[in-house]
This record gives structure tokens, sequence and C-alpha cells, in this order.
């Protein structure tokens, strides 16, 4: 095997994956057989889940082949190497072994600990529990056992409750649901909390009978299911899934094959809702699972920084070789005209060799190879003197830095929500500056910008508006039975309207109550929970019950309804549901209503839907019905100007014989075999005509906090907002209206929807030219784009078309996008601009965009923790997004900058004293320090100054940093650190070294005597004034100017920073003396060879005049060139500090404008939708329920049947006609029923 094959399978191995990538075509799985699950070439994955990085035995050699992919370590390694090499190296291995040590140890504690976090959460999900079949046990009473969710296999049939969690990707077998349906909630899936409908087959459904056994005990006929499941390989189309049952039901000796579809199958991450139970065969487990192929690849995150910082010592380490190699070329001119002098210094044995050669040949030696083998040796000596050009401790400093940048966002009380008990939480400690350079935000709608809460908040009934007033209704004197304490509706005239039985807002309250596909359930306690397929019906069906219409029940062909102004139930028969389609915009119910006596009323068509398909489609206008038309458009404009989603209300009365023709014509159409969608819209078409208009709903999906004024300052900042959403084109428009995302003063919204690659890319040329005619500055256009368009956008001969569009649009919407398109829009907007991204969502259908983006943020919301366990950050809602960047972001990034501009100048400072020496030590790699001042200056002298910097430095405080968002601008141009800014930290620190070392040394040449070089002559006292003193005055007046740098460098000080600078130079001196000193030097003798050398200094008047005039000749043109500055190019942030200056601490705080909505009508552009008409509800419940298989019964235990007697209530038992009645309960109890509530 190729070394690099070898390397790689090893890498895999300690890292978990398998060495063979599975190619899986087909899967076969064998019902309550595990053994029959092991396929000769494929082992079906557990359902083990791992997010975690290291094991305990890969943790040591990942960590650190990760940490050596940093060059500057993998650097560091090798100058160890070359150390323990005498002949080249002046240093012992201990000056760089331990920083390197060091540096190593910190890095993988931190690892460690992020990596300890994400075992603990998988452990926390890898061991729920559930019910498990164990068709061993034939002879035990209960066949179910309880089995962790890890252990699980494909072949396993489980059990889920109702409001559990699907533990892996399973086959339903079998629900308490008389029609075998089961109800889901898909929230962690595509974010949407509406229910959807499964179903299982017929011949397995008939496996449990909750007839007789209601909680889902005896399962006999499920242990003995041993059919066989072929199927698709794991793939992450949550869609689609395709597949055939092989089994002898009903002890039959023929195989029989039942096709299976996605309608059959429940996905992990779902939640159960509406059934008591189910039972289902795993397919698929863990890895394999659809959410966990959706999960995306969780890549190892680097910064911007991180990536420049590579590059640096890539550059440094040239200028490493390139001061190595003028070294070389000055010690070989050097030995070629002095070395006579110093043979020494040559290599021994080439001498003698040399010397023989000449005695007997009389030939001299070649001239010029004795001084090339020296300069190649010293060619390495000053690579190793001069390592600390690429410096070691630069990594663990920054490190430490975002390491505590990170506690400081934790320890934020601003971004602490009271609501939640959440603060933020930065999840990993290496993205901090990343937050001050975000260009491209990508957000879900749903839990993020919205809080996914349905609420009626106003309405228009017959050309009156309600819900506009202060007053909060009173429905605890109106309607104290059924009315929900959490509702609030703020009109009380129309509590008022219905109590004196006004035909309009009753008929109103009736359609609602009867439109729509919602599901009660029967709690335990008697209350009435509605599963609705959308929120929007949901909240519709809510407020009707609220105003005294409570739907109680539905049958295939009933709808129980009671209403709270005549005190009954109201019985309609359904005759037809015209069911919802994006096409239509719109939904109809047929029904007529049953008298007491058992006539029956008129036949009546109840619509609700988009208030353009709804005005079409009325009668011819009256008088009155102009006026209710005209004041309801005037309304809607209205409710569209607050963000709110409309639906307008329509009915029609139907003459019974023409009713019945038509009804003939709607059956054909169903049952029609050709053109069956078209028949049925013509026969929507023709009944839903000459209608009423009744009025207008407006539901609001109310946003979360501070939602507008979050996206308007970052947008000021510079950050780019694009909406990816789950929902459907209306929804997310009508959001985008509301947060300001879109706004009427926009150029134009291009809506994007084409059904092939050719029509997308047309449609995006098209608008693309648009653009350029129009050439506005601001880009002030926004792009709407459908999930169906966006895949072929997606296509490489289509995205560059489409990025063409995007980036010049001021907002970008895409809808009904899968999770795995949400990735793949923050992919193509990675690789093609050099731009910082951040992804923001709360649920699992967002884990893809998270992990695929440099910054993942997750929101702990109504839809799972999914999203937070896969971010780097975490917090509580969207409006800390804004704090988190414009202040934590952009404070991490500029003293990050502040620390690595100053961490280089010291660094430089301090090694080109090196480089200067040697022109005065004829280049032989002698030190100009000591040893220990080359290996403690990064770690003591020099070390907590630049960290307070990096930690506690800010230009502005928190509120500026928000009320001036452009400060935000100078992260994303990276204006604040750069190879410019590199550059000139060179050239300062090559000036410094300059003074540092000509200064020391030429008054150190005067003050000496004569000699040429100064380093032999003795002073009065007798003791040598030489390279020692120089070295200690050379090293103080280093240290000093290093610490009067970074307090020039600080703009806000604290007690801690002045208690680092000076402490840093007293430090220096104390050290000095202890090293230095007769007791250290009598135990070390070898390591301190510089005893008392301080003390011999530092008592001549000469040492304190040398570093006084160096500080002053260094500090004296820094400042003046810093005032220069600051007078003809002031910073930012310099203006803002004299600005407030000037106004004597007053705090004004800026306003932030927001442009108002007009309404729908009067948005500009050629585009835009023509209402904020926003309706998520989907096609196919309505067959469901008129074909009898989806009705309101319920099966429930003794106990709960006798609670719900105790309660008043009792449920039918008819399945033709489900109802349920409302006893009125005795006097005695007549309070105790009033005051409780009985209504979730």
């Amino acid at each position: 095997m190729p070394e690099n094959a070898m390397s790689s399978f090893l890498f895999k191995l300690l890292k978990g994956h398998k060495g063979k990538e599975s190619t899986e075509t087909q899967r076969t799985i064998y019902a309550n057989a595990r053994c029959g699950n092991k396929h000769e070439n494929f082992k079906h994955a557990h359902n083990k889940i791992r997010t975690s990085k290291y094991t305990i035995i890969s943790y040591l050699p990942i960590n650190l082949y990760e940490q050596f992919t940093r060059l500057a370590n993998a650097y560091f390694a090798i100058l160890i190497i070359l150390q323990c090499i005498p002949v080249i190296s002046s240093l012992e291995p201990i000056t760089t072994i331990i920083p390197l040590v060091i540096v190593l140890g910190i890095t993988a504690v931190k690892d460690g600990l992020d990596d300890l976090n994400r075992h603990r959460s998988d452990r926390s999900v890898n061991n729920r529990i559930v019910e498990v079949l164990d068709p061993t046990n034939m002879t035990e009473e209960n066949l179910l056992t309880k089995e962790k969710w890890m252990n699980i296999r494909t072949g396993d049939i489980i059990k889920i409750k109702q409001d559990e969690s699907v533990t892996a990707d399973v086959l339903l077998l079998s629900t308490s649901d008389p029609h075998h349906l089961a109800y889901i909630e898909t929230a962690e899936l595509d974010g949407e909390t509406n229910l959807k409908v499964r179903n299982a087959i017929q011949a397995t459904g008939n496996l449990m009978d909750p007839e007789t056994d209601p909680d889902g005990l005896s399962c006999y006929k499920l242990a003995a299911f041993d059919g066989k499941i072929l199927c698709e390989p794991p793939n992450n189309r949550l869609d689609h899934f395709v597949g055939t049952l092989s089994w002898r039901n009903d002890s039959g000796r023929q195989e029989k094959r039942f096709p299976l579809s996605n309608d059959n199958i429940l996905l992990r991450g779902t939640t159960m809702r509406n059934v008591d139970w189910a039972f289902g065969v795993v397919i698929f487990a863990g890895p394999d699972t659809k959410l966990m192929q959706n999960a995306g690849k969780t890549y190892f995150k680097r910064t911007s920084v991180d990536n420049f910082l590579n590059r640096l010592v890539v550059y440094i380490g040239g200028g490493l070789i390139m001061l190595a190699v003028v070294s070389m070329v000055g010690h070989i001119i050097f030995e070629m005209y002095h070395g006579d002098h110093f043979q020494a210094f040559l290599p021994w044995e080439f001498i003698d060799e040399c010397e023989r050669k000449t005695n007997m040949t009389q030939d001299p030696c070649e001239k010029g190879i004795p001084e090339l083998i020296s300069g190649s040796l010293i060619f390495w000596s000053y690579i190793i003197v001069l390592n600390t050009l690429v410096p070691i401790s630069l990594y663990v400093s920054v490190e430490i830095i975002r390491l505590g940048q990170s506690y400081f966002i934790n320890w934020d009380r601003q971004m602490y929500s009271p609501l939640k008990d959440q603060c933020a939480e930065a999840r990993k400690t290496t993205l901090n500056e990343e937050l001050g350079q975000v260009q491209y935000i990508f957000s879900d709608k749903t839990g993020t910008l919205t809080q996914n809460i349905m609420q009626f908040k106003m309405c228009s009934i017959s050309g009156l508006v309600y819900g506009n007033q202060s007053e909060p209704c009173d429905f605890d004197t109106f309607n104290p039975r059924w009315y929900d304490h959490e509702f609030t509706f703020n009109d009380n005239r129309l509590l008022a309207a219905l109590s004196q039985k006004h035909q309009k807002e009753k008929e109103f309250f009736t359609l609602l109550a009867l439109n729509h596909t919602v599901m009660p359930e029967y709690k335990d306690d008697g209350n009435i929970v509605y599963q609705a397929q959308s929120p929007d019906e949901g909240a519709l069906v809510k407020a009707a019950r609220c105003f005294g219409f409570v739907f109680r029940s539905r049958s295939p062909d009933t709808i129980t309804i009671y209403d709270a102004t005549q005190d009954q139930n109201i019985i309609f028969e359904l005759l037809q549901i015209l069911d919802f389609d994006n096409v239509r915009k719109r939904m109809s119910v047929i029904v007529r209503k049953i008298e007491p006596d058992g006539t029956k009323g008129k036949i009546m068509l109840y619509c609700k839907g988009a208030d353009m398909t709804v005005m079409e489609r009325l009668r011819e206008t009256t008088d009155e019905d102009l006026d209710v038309i005209e004041q309801t458009k005037v309304h809607l404009d209205e409710f569209s100007a607050e963000g709110l989603r409309t639906l307008c209300l329509a009915y029609r009365e139907i003459d019974e014989e023409w009713f019945d023709k038509w009804n003939q014509k709607f059956t054909d159409a169903a049952c029609s075999i050709d053109n069956r969608e078209e028949k049925l819209c013509a026969s929507y078409e023709e009944i839903e005509q000459q209608m009423i208009l009744l009025g207008a709903t407006a539901v609001e999906d109310k946003l979360q906090e501070d939602v507008p004024a979050t996206i308007a300052n970052l947008g000021r900042a510079g950050i780019k907002l694009w909406v990816l959403t789950g929902d459907k084109l209306e929804t997310a428009i009508n959001i985008g209206y509301s947060c300001n995302l879109l706004t009427d003063d926009m150029l134009d919204v291009f809506i994007v929807d084409g059904e092939s690659s050719l029509e997308v890319k047309r449609e995006l040329l098209r608008n693309f030219e648009t653009l350029c005619q129009k050439c506005h500055p601001d880009n002030d256009y926004g792009l709407v784009i459908t999930g169906h368009a966006l895949g072929h956008a997606l296509e490489p001969d289509v995205e560059h078309d489409l990025l063409k569009v995007a980036l010049k649009c001021k907002a970008v919407i895409c809808c009904r996008v899968t999770p795995l398109q949400k990735a793949k829009v923050v992919q193509l907007v990675k690789r093609t601009q050099a731009a910082v991204t951040l992804a923001i969502g709360d649920g699992a259908n967002d884990v893809s965009m998270i992990k695929e983006a440099h910054i993942g943020v997750g929101i702990s919301g109504e839809e799972g923790t999914q999203a937070v366990l896969a971010s780097d950050y975490s917090i509580a809602q969207f409006k800390y997004l804004e704090r988190l960047l414009l202040v934590h972001g952009r404070w991490s990034y500029f003293r990050m900058c502040r620390f690595l501009d100053y961490f280089f100048y010291k660094n430089f400072a301090f090694t080109l004293i090196h480089f200067w020496f040697a022109f005065l030590c004829g280049f032989s790699a002698a030190n100009v320090y000591d040893q220990w001042m080359i290996t403690i200056y990064n770690v003591f002298f020099t070390s907590f100054p630049p960290l307070c910097l990096g930690l506690l430095d800010k230009d502005v405080n928190d509120k500026m940093c928000i009320l001036n968002p452009s400060l935000y601008r100078l992260g994303q141009a990276q204006k604040l650190f750069n190879l410019r800014i590199f550059l000139y930290s060179v050239l300062r620190a090559v000036i410094t070294s300059l003074i540092l070392f000509f200064v020391p040394m030429c008054i150190f040449m005067e003050a000496t005597g004569n000699e040429k070089w100064g380093m032999t002559d003795n002073d009065s006292d007798g003791m040598t004034f030489g390279r020692q003193a120089f070295a200690f005055l050379v090293a103080t007046c280093l240290v000093v100017i290093v610490n009067l740098q970074v307090a020039l460098d600080t703009a806000y000080w604290t007690l801690i920073n002045h208690f680092f600078i000076w402490g840093s130079i007293l430090l220096y001196f104390a050290l000095h003396f202890f090293m230095y000193s007769n007791g250290v030097y009598a135990l070390f003798p070898w390591m301190f060879p510089f005893v008392g050398v301080g003390r011999f200094v530092i008592d001549k008047p000469v040492f304190w005049l040398t570093l006084l005039l160096t500080i002053i000749i260094y500090v004296i043109p820094v400042l003046a060139f810093r005032l220069y500055k600051s007078i003809t190019k002031p910073t930012d942030a310099e203006k803002i500090r004299e600005q407030r200056y000037k106004q004597k601490r007053r705090k004004q705080k800026k306003p932030i404008s927001y442009i108002s909505r007009r309404g729908g009508s009067q948005r500009p552009g050629t585009q835009r939708p023509g209402s904020s008409y926003a309706f998520s509800h989907q096609r196919g419940f309505a067959d469901l329920i008129m074909s009898g298989r989806m009705t309101s019964k319920r099966r429930r235990s003794r106990s709960t049947i006798n609670h719900l007697a105790r309660a008043g209530l009792s449920l039918p038992s008819s399945p033709k006609q489900t109802t349920v009645t409302f006893q009125e309960p005795q006097e005695s109890d007549a309070n105790h029923i009033r005051g409780e509530r009985l209504v979730e």
C-alpha cells in the first residue's frame, strides 16, 4: 500500500470511519430478524449517532495531527530536531521544547473539552428509551421490552407513543387509529409545525386491533410478522421513498408483494400526534436515516484570520531564509578576509586533510572551500538563532484570547432571555473574530424570524373592521366554557354583535368553524386540542371557538359545532370539500344544516382564500355589495400594512337540484382516468361562482421581538440577509414585508418560479438585464425564488446567472427549499465570494446550512435542539444576533487585530537585534541575549500585556457599536489587519530594533574607552564591561519599550491593563536578579552564566541614561506620527469619540427609521403579489375526510371515558355520525364548570 494511502487509511480508522466505502444500491430488511439484516456485502448501520470528533484512543494522535497541520507548529518541531545537532546550534533544544509543549498542551485541553460536550449531547440522545418488540419471548405476557435508542437495529419493530419522537426511519405497520392513520409533526425536518398524515398498508394495519386492545399490548401477530422489505438505499430525499413489502399474510402460502411509498414511512425526528400508539419496522437507523443524511458533513472551521496567519507564517519563513542567506554570505566574506585568525571554527578533519595534501603535492588547497562549508553550517545556525521570527506562542495566545472572548459572550446579560431562561453561548471558541467580518446571513424563517405562533388579530365583517380597539374582549362572561385563556382580541363590539345575533357576524364564524380540515383531539381531562394541518387553520378555528362557535367533531358525512349564542350543538351535513392547493389559493366546503327535528336546511358553500381569487368570483355587485367590497379592500390594505396574513371569506346559497347535477359532474371528474386534475379544477370553478363577500381575516404570524429593527441595523452594517425557508411563496413574501426585508420603496422584487432549467435561466437573464438598465447605486431590489426553480438554478450552467442577480439584490428569499438546498445555497456563496457567511436557524432542517456556513448560530425554539447542538453559537432570539455581531463580533475582530499587529511587532523587534548583532560578531551566529531571555521573553516579559489588549481593549463602547453600525464595515473589508498592516508592523519593528541596538552600542563604545569593540576594557573596579552587560542593557531597553508600545496602543484602560503592563517591566527586573544571583549560579552554573551582571550594570549612570535616551528617541516620533494621523486622517472611532467629547457626555440615541407599509395593492413593481394573502396549507386532507379514513373518533381507555363522563362530555359510538354532545351540568356544579378551563 502506498504511504499516502496508508496514512489516509490510518487517519480514517482513528476517526472511526470504515475502510471501505458503501456502494449500496438497494436495501433488504427482514422484519423481526436482526441476523438476516447482516448482508454479506453491506452491514446496516446501528442507531447510534456520533457528532463528536475524538475517541479515547484517537484523541491524542488526531489532535496532534491537526495541530501540526499548522505550519508554525510543524516548523518548531523541525527546529527542535535541528537544535539537537551541536555543530550548527548555539541554543539548547529546551528553549524551543518548553514553549512548544505548552502551546500543544493548552490547545489539546481546549479541544478535548469542546469534544467532551459533544460526547455528552450524543450520549443524551443515544440513551433515550423506546419500547421494542422481542419475538423471542413468546411465552411472556408482554412482548415489549425497553431498549436504548443506540441499540436499535434494522428489522426491529418498535412502538411509538403519542408525543414521542420517532427513533429511526420506520415503515408504519399499524396504529391505534381504526383506519391505520398516523399524524406526525415534522418541525425538526422541515420547520413546519402543521400536521401531516401517514398511513399503514391494509395488510399490516390489521396486525393490531385497537378495538379490543386500546393500549396496544397484544402484539402476538406483530411478533410473528416476517415480511421482507426491498427498498432504496439510504439517501437524503425527505419527500421520496420507493420500496416493496413481500409477505405471506393471512397464513397464505403464496407470498404477496405490496408497494410502499413515502406515505407509509415515519422519519426520524418527526413527532407522533393524535394517535395513542403506532408500530413500525426499522428500515434506516442512525447515520442512514434521512435526518442524518441531511445533516451534512461536519467541517473543521478555520477563520479568515487563521488562514491569513498561515500565509504569514510562510512569508515569515521566506524572510527568515533570506536573513539566513544574507548572514551566510556575510560569514563567507568575513571568513575569506579574516578567517585565518579563526581557523578553530572550521572542520578539523577537512583542515588536516588539506594540510597533508599541501605537504605531499605542494599544491595549496582550493580557495573558498573551507569558507563555503563553514557558511553552510552558519546558514542553519542562523535559522535557529532567528527562529523567533516565527512566533511559537502566537497560536496559544490566540486561543487564550478566543476563550476569554467566548466567556464574555456567555456572560453578557443583555443577551439573556428571561422568557426562555437562556443566555447566549459560544459553543466553539475558535470563530469569535469571524463574527466581526460577516457579509451574508442565511436565515430560516419559521421559529427564527417568527415565533411560529399564529394569532387571530383583526377581521372585517360586512364592511366593518373589528380588532382595532384598545379594550380587550370579556370572554369570561360571553363564552366561559370554551374560550382559550391565552386568546386575546381587542374589540367588545364584536361580542356585542354576536350576543345580539347579527346574522353576518354569525355567518362569519360559522364559516371559520366549518371550512377546514382540523381534527379535534380530546384529552384525558376533557379538553379539546385542535390538530391542524397548518397553523393558519388552527388560529382561525381557535378564534371561532373563543367567539362561541366551537368545532366539536367531524365524521365523513357530518360536522358538529357548538353555538354558544344559542347554547346548543348544530349538526351540518358535509356534502363536499373542495380542497386547497397553491394554484386555486382557496378552499371551500359545501354543507347543509340539520335541524333538531331532522329536517335539512339550505345547501351552503363557504369559501376562504386569497383576496384576488375570491373577489373575482363574487356575484354581480349591487350597491350594498359594492360598498362592502370597497370597504373590505381598504381593510385588507390596512391589515397588509401591519404585516398581517389575510384571507377573504365568501359564501353562496346553492339550489339543491343544481347541486345534484354538479355533484354528478364532480363525481365523474374524480373518477376520470384522463386529465383528472383539469376536470376537477373545472368543476371547482363552476361551483365557486356568484358568491357573496362576507369579510376578511387578519392573522398575525408573530415576528420575534425586534426583528425589523435588527434586520434594519444589520443592513446598515453592510450585511445582506438571505431567507431560506420551507414555507410557500406567499407566506415567505408576506414575512419579508413584515420584517422590512422587502419594502415598498424597492424598485422591483423579482420572482423566479420556472419549471425547467431553461425557464429559470431565461428569467434570471431577464431580471439581470432589468438590473443593469436601472443601475441603482443602492441595489434596492429583492429576489424571491421557489424551491423547484432553485433546484435548477443550482445546476452548474445556471448558478452563475443566479449569483449575478442575487448579489445585486438587497434581499433574497428562497421558499419551499429542502435542507440540502439550504446547504447548497450557502456553499455556492462560500465558493464564489470571498466573504464570511453566517447561517442561523432553530430546527433540524437548518442543521445542514449551519454546518456549511463559516459560522453557525442556533436558536433554541419550538423545533427542538438539533440546530443548537450543531451550531457554533446559540442564542435565545433573533434580536440577539445584532449584539452578537455588531458588539461582540466587532470587538473580537478589533481586539484580535490589535493583538496580532502588536505581537508581530514585538517579535520582529526582538529577533532583528540578533541580525544587527551579526555585523558586530562576524556573522558567527552568536546570541546577543542570554538563552533564558530567548526562552521566557514571550512567556513572561511580553505575554500578559498583549493578552489584555486582545481581551479588554475597545475603541468605542457597546452602545456606540449599535448606534453606528457602519463601524462594522471595517471588519468586512479586513482593514484592521491585512498584508499592508503586517508590513507596516514589520517596518516599525525594523526601526525599533535599529534604535534598540545601535543607540546602546554607540553609547557603550564611547563609554568603555577607545578599544575598537569596547568588549574588554575594565572599569575602575576592575570588572569587565563587555558583551553580557551590553546584552542586559539591550534586553532591558527592549522589554521597557515594547511594553510602552502596548500602553500606547491601548484605547481602553482598566486596572488589569495597568497591573500587567507595568508589572511585566517589574517582573523582568525581578526574574533577572533572581536567575543571575549567586545562589542560583551556585546550584546551576551551566544554566545561568550571567551571574552578577544586573547588579553590576544597574549601578552605572550610563545604564539609566542610555535607557532614557533610547525611550525618548523611540517614543517622540511615534507620538508625533499618531498625532498627525489623528488630525489629517481620523478613524471613524476617533470621530465618534470626539463627537461624544464635544457633546459633554450627553447620550443621544440615534433613532432607527423604518419604512411604513402601504398595503399590498400599493406595492410598486410588476412582479409583486397583489395582497398579503398567506395560507400555509397543503392539499390532501379533504380526500381522507370524505373517504371516512380521517375522523374525530378517538379510542380511549376506560379511565379516560369515565373522566369525560364526569366532566359532562360523552363520546358517541356510531362510526357513521361522530358527534360530541355537551350535557348541561347540574345547578350545583354550574359555577364550578363555568370557572374551569375545559379547552386547551
